[in-house]
């Protein structure tokens, strides 16, 4: 249904604005004149997943646990559900991702910029009694490295910013995003592409070499031309074209590995047609018959 993306600086109140928003959205679709698709509102955190504050302290701890935050939204991510991931988020390119892969889902999208001035996030974060205090070093590191959202940009699009001197969060604002927002397309790069099956090269070769070595047999000693039917398998025949004049072994042996050499890359990269290419023995024999007839 919707993703939401908190970003703030650490020990900025981003989980205090979390659970009011968790609040206002539940009572939202709680409310009697809701008439939308039932939903439900979870919140996935850092602390959700266990993950210590000092994973930040180098990028060596970090980037794993910035890969589980990733693969758990990618999880959790549904058509009947609003999920909210209260994390720090302040690389634009991971809000990139996350709002790559949430197109995919062709879910609605919006950031929360949870805003507080450095001098204040300091004071909370020492006075913190949780046992979640960052460290000067981190701490000082993450508000020198921290991207700041922007409504510019379409992955942090709708913005909405929440003041720490901000009692009440701007609740009307992102129920409407979340809930009457246009919901993209995916992002043709974002797409998986379906792989080639294991066989499919030995099936390539298998097929076509049997093509070519009936097909000089056939036209052998003929230079009349015409259509000839070549049994690429049990059951399985294709047609091929031959022109009027006499066809060399060399001839056909190049035209193979032309062939051949253009669905190779098709293996390799998933398919030159999205993952439509079917590599069955009849599909293969199909297409080389009117390559041939194209080219001989």
């Amino acid at each position: 249904m919707a993703l939401v993306t908190i970003s703030g600086y650490p020990s900025a109140g981003k989980s205090t604005r979390v659970a009011q928003i968790q609040a206002y959205l539940q009572q939202r679709l709680d409310a009697e004149d809701y008439a939308g698709p039932k939903l439900s509102v979870e919140v996935l955190s850092d602390d959700v997943l266990n993950l210590e504050r000092s994973v930040y302290n180098d990028s060596r701890s970090e980037k794993p646990a910035r890969g589980a935050l990733f693969t758990a939204m990618q999880r959790q991510m549904s058509t009947d559900k609003i999920l909210i991931v209260d994390s720090l988020n302040y690389i634009k390119g991971f809000r990139y991702q996350m709002y790559c892969a949430a197109r995919e889902m062709k879910l609605r999208v919006c950031t929360v910029h949870v805003v507080a001035a450095p001098d204040v996030c300091r004071e909370w974060n020492a006075n913190r009694k949780d046992g979640r205090t960052y460290s000067t070093e981190t701490f000082e590191n993450l508000i020198m490295r921290y991207e700041e959202p922007s409504s510019m940009v379409r992955w942090d699009s709708p913005l909405f910013s929440i003041l720490w001197l901000d009692t009440e969060i701007p609740g009307e604002q992102i129920w409407d995003a979340l809930t009457k927002g246009v919901v993209k397309p995916p992002n043709g790069a974002s797409l998986s592409v379906a792989k080639a099956p294991t066989d499919a090269l030995h099936t390539l070769e298998q097929t076509t070499a049997g093509i070519v070595s009936q097909l000089f047999s056939e036209a052998s000693g003929s230079s009349s031309g015409g259509k000839v039917v070549i049994a690429v398998s049990e059951g399985v025949k294709v047609d091929v074209t031959l022109p009027p004049r006499n066809i060399t072994l060399a001839e056909l042996q190049r035209l193979k590995r032309q062939f051949v050499t253009i669905h190779k890359k098709a293996i390799t990269l998933g398919s030159t047609e999205k993952g439509r290419m079917d590599w069955s023995e009849e599909s293969i024999g199909s297409k080389f018959s009117t390559f041939l007839g194209e080219h001989l």
